[in-house]
Protein backbone atom coordinates (compact mmCIF):
# COMPACT_ATOMS: atom_id res chain seq x y z
CA UNK A 1 0.00 0.00 0.00
CA UNK A 2 2.85 2.18 1.10
CA UNK A 3 4.61 1.46 -2.19
CA UNK A 4 1.37 2.27 -3.95
CA UNK A 5 0.64 5.94 -2.75
CA UNK A 6 4.73 6.51 -3.24
CA UNK A 7 4.30 5.73 -6.76
CA UNK A 8 1.17 7.75 -7.20
CA UNK A 9 2.56 10.94 -5.77
CA UNK A 10 5.42 10.15 -8.13
CA UNK A 11 2.92 10.79 -10.99
CA UNK A 12 1.46 13.40 -9.34
CA UNK A 13 4.66 15.65 -9.52
CA UNK A 14 5.44 14.88 -12.85
CA UNK A 15 1.34 15.74 -13.57
CA UNK A 16 1.48 19.47 -11.76
CA UNK A 17 4.87 19.87 -13.45
CA UNK A 18 4.15 19.01 -16.93
CA UNK A 19 0.58 20.71 -16.57
CA UNK A 20 2.29 24.06 -15.05
CA UNK A 21 4.65 24.38 -17.70
CA UNK A 22 2.16 24.56 -20.52
CA UNK A 23 -0.14 26.74 -18.82
CA UNK A 24 1.80 29.21 -17.32
CA UNK A 25 3.38 30.21 -20.65
CA UNK A 26 -0.60 31.12 -22.24
CA UNK A 27 -1.02 34.63 -20.63
CA UNK A 28 2.52 36.01 -21.73
CA UNK A 29 1.59 34.08 -25.14
CA UNK A 30 -1.88 35.70 -25.61
CA UNK A 31 -1.75 37.53 -28.25
CA UNK A 32 -1.08 34.55 -30.30
CA UNK A 33 -4.18 33.09 -30.44
CA UNK A 34 -5.98 36.67 -29.77
CA UNK A 35 -4.06 38.82 -31.61
CA UNK A 36 -7.06 41.33 -32.90
CA UNK A 37 -9.35 41.19 -29.79
CA UNK A 38 -6.12 42.12 -27.35
CA UNK A 39 -5.13 44.61 -28.91
CA UNK A 40 -8.87 46.29 -29.46
CA UNK A 41 -9.53 45.39 -25.99
CA UNK A 42 -6.75 47.50 -25.02
CA UNK A 43 -6.28 49.78 -27.56
CA UNK A 44 -3.15 49.56 -28.44
CA UNK A 45 -1.47 49.61 -32.40
CA UNK A 46 0.65 46.89 -33.91
CA UNK A 47 3.64 48.15 -32.46
CA UNK A 48 2.15 48.57 -28.94
CA UNK A 49 1.05 45.09 -28.95
CA UNK A 50 4.52 43.61 -30.17
CA UNK A 51 6.05 45.40 -27.71
CA UNK A 52 4.45 43.52 -24.76
CA UNK A 53 6.09 40.58 -26.13
CA UNK A 54 9.58 42.32 -26.31
CA UNK A 55 9.01 43.60 -22.88
CA UNK A 56 8.75 39.73 -21.48
CA UNK A 57 11.74 38.61 -24.04
CA UNK A 58 13.50 40.99 -22.31
CA UNK A 59 12.89 40.29 -18.51
CA UNK A 60 12.55 36.73 -19.42
CA UNK A 61 16.08 36.52 -20.78
CA UNK A 62 17.83 38.42 -18.02
CA UNK A 63 15.88 36.13 -15.87
CA UNK A 64 17.57 32.35 -17.38
CA UNK A 65 20.43 32.56 -15.70
CA UNK A 66 20.09 33.66 -12.33
CA UNK A 67 17.08 31.47 -12.60
CA UNK A 68 18.95 28.49 -12.20
CA UNK A 69 21.43 29.36 -10.09
CA UNK A 70 18.44 29.98 -7.77
CA UNK A 71 16.75 26.74 -8.66
CA UNK A 72 20.01 25.22 -7.11
CA UNK A 73 19.69 26.49 -3.87
CA UNK A 74 15.91 27.12 -3.15
CA UNK A 75 13.71 24.31 -2.82
CA UNK A 76 11.50 23.85 -6.69
CA UNK A 77 8.40 23.83 -4.22
CA UNK A 78 8.78 27.27 -2.87
CA UNK A 79 10.00 28.46 -6.63
CA UNK A 80 7.19 26.70 -8.80
CA UNK A 81 4.65 27.18 -6.49
CA UNK A 82 5.47 31.16 -5.87
CA UNK A 83 5.69 31.49 -9.44
CA UNK A 84 2.88 30.09 -10.51
CA UNK A 85 0.67 32.30 -7.72
CA UNK A 86 2.26 35.29 -8.81
CA UNK A 87 1.86 34.77 -12.78
CA UNK A 88 -1.73 34.31 -11.96
CA UNK A 89 -2.30 36.77 -9.65
CA UNK A 90 -1.11 38.74 -12.37
CA UNK A 91 -3.19 37.67 -14.86
CA UNK A 92 -6.39 38.35 -12.85
CA UNK A 93 -5.15 42.28 -12.72
CA UNK A 94 -4.64 41.67 -16.53
CA UNK A 95 -8.30 40.90 -17.14
CA UNK A 96 -9.70 44.07 -16.19
CA UNK A 97 -7.60 45.14 -19.51
CA UNK A 98 -5.09 48.41 -17.78
CA UNK A 99 -3.61 50.94 -19.62
CA UNK A 100 -0.76 50.20 -22.07
CA UNK A 101 2.33 51.40 -19.24
CA UNK A 102 0.76 49.00 -17.34
CA UNK A 103 0.50 46.00 -19.59
CA UNK A 104 3.89 46.72 -20.52
CA UNK A 105 4.90 46.57 -16.53
CA UNK A 106 2.53 43.32 -16.60
CA UNK A 107 4.54 41.26 -19.29
CA UNK A 108 7.67 42.37 -18.10
CA UNK A 109 6.45 40.67 -14.91
CA UNK A 110 5.74 37.42 -16.42
CA UNK A 111 9.08 37.57 -17.78
CA UNK A 112 10.55 37.25 -14.33
CA UNK A 113 7.66 34.76 -12.52
CA UNK A 114 8.45 32.47 -15.28
CA UNK A 115 11.76 32.46 -16.55
CA UNK A 116 13.58 33.38 -12.35
CA UNK A 117 11.62 31.38 -10.47
CA UNK A 118 9.81 27.94 -12.66
CA UNK A 119 11.80 27.07 -15.49
CA UNK A 120 15.23 26.17 -14.04
CA UNK A 121 13.65 24.49 -11.13
CA UNK A 122 11.32 22.88 -13.40
CA UNK A 123 14.06 21.44 -15.38
CA UNK A 124 15.84 20.45 -11.88
CA UNK A 125 12.91 18.62 -10.80
CA UNK A 126 12.58 17.08 -13.64
CA UNK A 127 15.70 15.86 -13.57
CA UNK A 128 15.27 14.32 -10.18
CA UNK A 129 12.20 13.06 -10.68
CA UNK A 130 13.84 9.52 -12.90
CA UNK A 131 17.37 7.89 -12.19
CA UNK A 132 20.40 8.41 -14.85
CA UNK A 133 18.83 6.04 -17.02
CA UNK A 134 15.28 6.82 -17.57
CA UNK A 135 15.97 10.94 -18.02
CA UNK A 136 14.53 10.59 -21.88
CA UNK A 137 11.63 9.42 -20.27
CA UNK A 138 11.62 11.72 -17.37
CA UNK A 139 11.80 15.18 -20.56
CA UNK A 140 9.59 13.39 -22.79
CA UNK A 141 7.30 12.81 -20.41
CA UNK A 142 7.26 16.65 -19.45
CA UNK A 143 6.85 17.57 -22.40
CA UNK A 144 4.21 15.42 -23.45
CA UNK A 145 1.91 16.79 -20.26
CA UNK A 146 3.20 20.00 -21.53
CA UNK A 147 2.19 19.53 -25.03
CA UNK A 148 -1.57 18.32 -23.68
CA UNK A 149 -2.14 20.49 -21.07
CA UNK A 150 -1.19 23.60 -23.51
CA UNK A 151 -3.24 22.00 -26.06
CA UNK A 152 -6.49 21.07 -23.93
CA UNK A 153 -6.65 24.56 -21.91
CA UNK A 154 -6.50 26.54 -25.32
CA UNK A 155 -9.46 24.58 -26.92
CA UNK A 156 -11.38 24.65 -23.69
CA UNK A 157 -10.20 28.55 -23.69
CA UNK A 158 -11.07 29.40 -27.15
CA UNK A 159 -14.56 27.58 -27.20
CA UNK A 160 -15.10 30.07 -24.01
CA UNK A 161 -14.41 33.05 -26.25
CA UNK A 162 -16.43 31.32 -29.05
CA UNK A 163 -19.57 30.81 -26.72
CA UNK A 164 -19.42 34.56 -25.35
CA UNK A 165 -19.20 36.02 -28.64
CA UNK A 166 -16.15 36.39 -29.55
CA UNK A 167 -15.74 40.33 -27.67
CA UNK A 168 -13.81 42.02 -25.69
CA UNK A 169 -15.37 41.21 -22.37
CA UNK A 170 -15.56 37.25 -23.60
CA UNK A 171 -11.83 37.75 -23.97
CA UNK A 172 -11.65 39.14 -19.84
CA UNK A 173 -13.58 36.09 -18.76
CA UNK A 174 -10.62 33.90 -20.75
CA UNK A 175 -7.88 35.65 -19.22
CA UNK A 176 -9.28 35.37 -15.80
CA UNK A 177 -10.33 31.88 -16.40
CA UNK A 178 -6.76 30.77 -17.59
CA UNK A 179 -5.08 33.07 -14.21
CA UNK A 180 -7.33 31.06 -11.88
CA UNK A 181 -6.37 28.17 -13.20
CA UNK A 182 -3.03 29.01 -12.64
CA UNK A 183 -3.82 30.06 -9.29
CA UNK A 184 -4.88 26.44 -8.55
CA UNK A 185 -1.91 24.50 -9.84
CA UNK A 186 0.18 27.08 -7.55
CA UNK A 187 -1.71 25.79 -4.50
CA UNK A 188 -1.29 21.98 -6.12
CA UNK A 189 2.28 22.73 -6.48
CA UNK A 190 2.58 23.71 -2.47
CA UNK A 191 0.68 20.71 -1.65
CA UNK A 192 2.23 18.16 -4.15
CA UNK A 193 5.76 18.91 -4.81
CA UNK A 194 8.72 18.16 -2.45
CA UNK A 195 11.06 20.43 -0.99
CA UNK A 196 14.10 18.81 -0.98
CA UNK A 197 15.96 18.18 -4.45
CA UNK A 198 16.52 14.63 -3.39
CA UNK A 199 19.94 14.54 -4.69
CA UNK A 200 21.02 11.86 -2.54
CA UNK A 201 24.62 12.62 -1.28
CA UNK A 202 25.49 15.64 1.36
CA UNK A 203 27.37 17.50 -1.50
CA UNK A 204 24.33 17.59 -3.82
CA UNK A 205 22.70 19.49 -1.40
CA UNK A 206 25.33 22.46 -0.75
CA UNK A 207 24.72 25.40 -1.65
CA UNK A 208 25.89 26.95 -5.26
CA UNK A 209 27.83 29.89 -4.65
CA UNK A 210 30.17 31.64 -7.37
CA UNK A 211 32.88 28.98 -7.15
CA UNK A 212 30.14 26.42 -8.94
CA UNK A 213 29.09 28.61 -11.32
CA UNK A 214 32.58 29.35 -12.35
CA UNK A 215 32.79 25.67 -12.73
CA UNK A 216 29.60 25.30 -14.56
CA UNK A 217 30.83 27.91 -17.16
CA UNK A 218 33.64 26.04 -17.90
CA UNK A 219 32.87 23.15 -18.94
CA UNK A 220 32.77 22.66 -22.47
CA UNK A 221 29.39 20.27 -22.18
CA UNK A 222 27.58 22.62 -20.94
CA UNK A 223 28.38 25.16 -24.03
CA UNK A 224 27.91 22.06 -26.50
CA UNK A 225 24.40 21.65 -25.12
CA UNK A 226 23.70 25.11 -25.06
CA UNK A 227 24.61 25.16 -28.85
CA UNK A 228 22.60 21.76 -29.74
CA UNK A 229 19.90 23.55 -28.08
CA UNK A 230 19.94 26.86 -29.82
CA UNK A 231 19.97 24.97 -33.16
CA UNK A 232 17.18 22.50 -32.33
CA UNK A 233 14.82 25.73 -31.22
CA UNK A 234 15.65 27.54 -34.02
CA UNK A 235 14.28 24.51 -36.25
CA UNK A 236 11.45 24.88 -33.93
CA UNK A 237 11.31 28.68 -35.00
CA UNK A 238 11.05 27.69 -38.89
CA UNK A 239 8.11 25.59 -38.54
CA UNK A 240 6.36 29.28 -37.71
CA UNK A 241 7.21 29.69 -41.52
CA UNK A 242 5.09 26.79 -42.75
CA UNK A 243 1.41 28.82 -42.30
CA UNK A 244 2.48 31.44 -44.57
CA UNK A 245 4.59 29.12 -46.76
CA UNK A 246 1.18 27.10 -47.60
CA UNK A 247 -0.73 30.24 -48.34
CA UNK A 248 1.70 31.95 -50.29
CA UNK A 249 4.01 29.18 -52.22
CA UNK A 250 1.07 26.72 -52.01
CA UNK A 251 -1.85 28.84 -52.25
CA UNK A 252 -3.72 26.92 -49.53
CA UNK A 253 -6.51 29.43 -48.33
CA UNK A 254 -5.94 31.49 -44.77
CA UNK A 255 -8.56 28.80 -43.04
CA UNK A 256 -6.67 25.43 -44.72
CA UNK A 257 -3.52 26.77 -43.71
CA UNK A 258 -4.74 27.26 -40.14
CA UNK A 259 -6.40 23.70 -39.90
CA UNK A 260 -2.90 22.66 -41.00
CA UNK A 261 -1.12 24.83 -38.31
CA UNK A 262 -3.37 23.60 -35.36
CA UNK A 263 -3.49 20.20 -36.30
CA UNK A 264 0.05 19.81 -36.23
CA UNK A 265 0.49 20.41 -33.32
CA UNK A 266 -1.39 17.60 -32.02
CA UNK A 267 1.51 15.52 -33.03
CA UNK A 268 3.68 17.05 -29.73
CA UNK A 269 2.62 14.43 -27.26
CA UNK A 270 3.04 11.39 -29.23
CA UNK A 271 6.49 12.72 -30.89
CA UNK A 272 7.95 14.02 -27.45
CA UNK A 273 7.32 10.53 -25.37
CA UNK A 274 8.67 8.64 -28.04
CA UNK A 275 11.75 10.19 -28.13
CA UNK A 276 12.06 10.14 -24.52
CA UNK A 277 11.16 6.30 -24.46
CA UNK A 278 13.82 6.19 -27.70
CA UNK A 279 16.81 7.98 -25.68
CA UNK A 280 16.43 5.68 -22.63
CA UNK A 281 17.10 3.15 -24.85
CA UNK A 282 20.26 4.02 -27.84
CA UNK A 283 20.75 7.60 -25.68
CA UNK A 284 19.87 10.99 -25.85
CA UNK A 285 22.94 12.14 -28.11
CA UNK A 286 22.20 9.10 -30.80
CA UNK A 287 18.31 10.00 -30.80
CA UNK A 288 19.09 13.85 -30.69
CA UNK A 289 21.49 13.26 -33.69
CA UNK A 290 18.31 11.35 -35.36
CA UNK A 291 16.46 14.19 -35.41
CA UNK A 292 18.83 16.64 -36.33
CA UNK A 293 19.76 14.64 -39.42
CA UNK A 294 15.88 14.53 -40.10
CA UNK A 295 14.84 17.75 -39.95
CA UNK A 296 18.07 18.67 -41.62
CA UNK A 297 16.46 16.78 -44.98
CA UNK A 298 13.09 17.64 -44.23
CA UNK A 299 13.87 21.36 -44.40
CA UNK A 300 15.94 21.00 -47.72
CA UNK A 301 12.94 19.46 -48.98
CA UNK A 302 11.01 22.82 -48.35
CA UNK A 303 12.85 24.74 -49.94
CA UNK A 304 13.48 22.57 -52.95
CA UNK A 305 9.61 21.35 -53.39
CA UNK A 306 8.08 22.75 -57.03
CA UNK A 307 4.84 24.60 -55.87
CA UNK A 308 2.50 22.42 -57.68
CA UNK A 309 -1.06 21.12 -56.59
CA UNK A 310 0.20 18.00 -57.20
CA UNK A 311 2.44 18.19 -54.88
CA UNK A 312 0.48 19.32 -51.65
CA UNK A 313 -0.22 15.92 -50.09
CA UNK A 314 3.54 15.48 -50.53
CA UNK A 315 4.31 18.99 -48.63
CA UNK A 316 1.51 18.43 -46.35
CA UNK A 317 3.30 15.11 -45.22
CA UNK A 318 6.67 16.56 -44.85
CA UNK A 319 4.81 19.71 -42.46
CA UNK A 320 4.25 16.23 -40.25
CA UNK A 321 7.73 14.93 -40.54
CA UNK A 322 9.40 18.25 -39.27
CA UNK A 323 6.61 18.86 -36.15
CA UNK A 324 7.54 15.41 -35.18
CA UNK A 325 11.39 16.39 -35.26
CA UNK A 326 10.78 19.46 -33.86
CA UNK A 327 8.56 18.06 -31.35
CA UNK A 328 10.85 15.21 -30.40
CA UNK A 329 14.12 17.41 -30.36
CA UNK A 330 12.17 19.59 -27.74
CA UNK A 331 11.25 16.55 -25.62
CA UNK A 332 14.54 15.00 -24.91
CA UNK A 333 17.14 17.77 -25.46
CA UNK A 334 17.58 18.92 -21.80
CA UNK A 335 18.03 15.05 -21.07
CA UNK A 336 21.78 15.61 -22.35
CA UNK A 337 22.39 17.47 -18.89
CA UNK A 338 22.49 14.24 -17.16
CA UNK A 339 24.05 12.43 -20.37
CA UNK A 340 26.60 14.91 -20.69
CA UNK A 341 27.81 14.30 -17.07
CA UNK A 342 26.85 17.40 -15.74
CA UNK A 343 26.44 17.72 -11.99
CA UNK A 344 23.20 16.94 -10.26
CA UNK A 345 24.03 19.87 -7.59
CA UNK A 346 24.37 22.54 -10.55
CA UNK A 347 21.53 21.09 -13.09
CA UNK A 348 20.12 25.04 -12.43
CA UNK A 349 22.70 26.73 -12.37
CA UNK A 350 23.67 24.68 -15.90
CA UNK A 351 19.78 25.04 -17.21
CA UNK A 352 19.96 28.57 -16.86
CA UNK A 353 23.37 28.94 -19.10
CA UNK A 354 21.98 26.98 -21.30
CA UNK A 355 18.26 28.24 -21.27
CA UNK A 356 20.29 32.39 -21.80
CA UNK A 357 22.02 30.88 -24.96
CA UNK A 358 19.52 28.13 -26.57
CA UNK A 359 16.54 30.17 -26.32
CA UNK A 360 18.18 33.54 -28.59
CA UNK A 361 16.48 32.13 -31.54
CA UNK A 362 13.65 34.07 -29.83
CA UNK A 363 15.45 37.21 -31.05
CA UNK A 364 16.93 36.50 -34.98
CA UNK A 365 14.91 33.43 -36.19
CA UNK A 366 12.06 35.50 -36.81
CA UNK A 367 14.21 38.59 -38.00
CA UNK A 368 16.55 35.94 -40.57
CA UNK A 369 12.72 35.30 -42.00
CA UNK A 370 11.27 38.40 -42.06
CA UNK A 371 14.31 39.86 -43.94
CA UNK A 372 14.73 36.92 -46.37
CA UNK A 373 10.75 37.16 -47.29
CA UNK A 374 10.76 40.62 -47.85
CA UNK A 375 14.59 40.94 -49.85
CA UNK A 376 13.15 38.04 -51.57
CA UNK A 377 9.40 37.92 -52.57
CA UNK A 378 7.54 34.84 -53.38
CA UNK A 379 9.33 31.16 -53.40
CA UNK A 380 13.20 32.67 -53.21
CA UNK A 381 12.40 33.89 -50.00
CA UNK A 382 11.05 30.85 -48.11
CA UNK A 383 13.86 28.69 -50.20
CA UNK A 384 16.56 30.83 -48.64
CA UNK A 385 15.18 30.66 -45.16
CA UNK A 386 14.33 27.09 -45.30
CA UNK A 387 18.26 26.35 -46.10
CA UNK A 388 19.00 28.61 -43.88
CA UNK A 389 17.20 26.77 -40.97
CA UNK A 390 18.53 23.08 -42.62
CA UNK A 391 22.47 24.58 -42.14
CA UNK A 392 21.55 25.56 -38.93
CA UNK A 393 20.24 21.87 -38.10
CA UNK A 394 23.51 20.55 -39.83
CA UNK A 395 25.94 22.70 -37.30
CA UNK A 396 23.48 20.94 -34.40
CA UNK A 397 24.28 17.85 -35.60
CA UNK A 398 27.99 18.42 -35.74
CA UNK A 399 27.59 19.73 -32.02
CA UNK A 400 25.98 16.50 -31.36
CA UNK A 401 28.47 14.48 -32.76
CA UNK A 402 30.98 15.93 -31.14
CA UNK A 403 29.56 16.12 -27.82
CA UNK A 404 28.70 12.09 -27.97
CA UNK A 405 32.40 11.43 -29.01
CA UNK A 406 34.09 13.97 -26.72
CA UNK A 407 32.60 13.55 -23.77
CA UNK A 408 29.70 10.72 -23.76
CA UNK A 409 31.57 8.04 -25.10
CA UNK A 410 34.46 8.59 -22.92
CA UNK A 411 32.47 7.99 -19.64
CA UNK A 412 30.23 5.22 -20.75
CA UNK A 413 31.93 1.74 -18.88
CA UNK A 414 32.98 -0.52 -21.31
Amino acid sequence: MTRDIATVRHWLVMAVLSLSGGIIFLLPFLQEVYYKPLSSALSLNNTQVGSLMSAFGITAMLSYFPGGWLADRVSPRMLISSSLLITGALGVYFSTFPNYQISLLIHAAWGVSISLLFWGAMIRSTRNWAPSGEQGKAFGVLETGRGIGEGLSSVALLTVFGWLGSSEQALSVVVLQCSILILILGTLSWLILDDDHKGGSDDEHAAVGIREVLEVLRMPEVWLISLIVLTGYSAYWGTFRLTPYATDVFLMSVTAAGVMSVSKMFLKPIAALLAGLTADKIGVAKTIGIIFTLMMFSFSLFAFLPSSANLLPLMLINVAVISIGVFAMRGVYFALLDEGGIPIRVTGTAAGIVSVIGFTPDIFMPLLGGVLIDQFPGTQGYRYFFLSTAAICLAGLLATVWLYKRYIVPRVPR
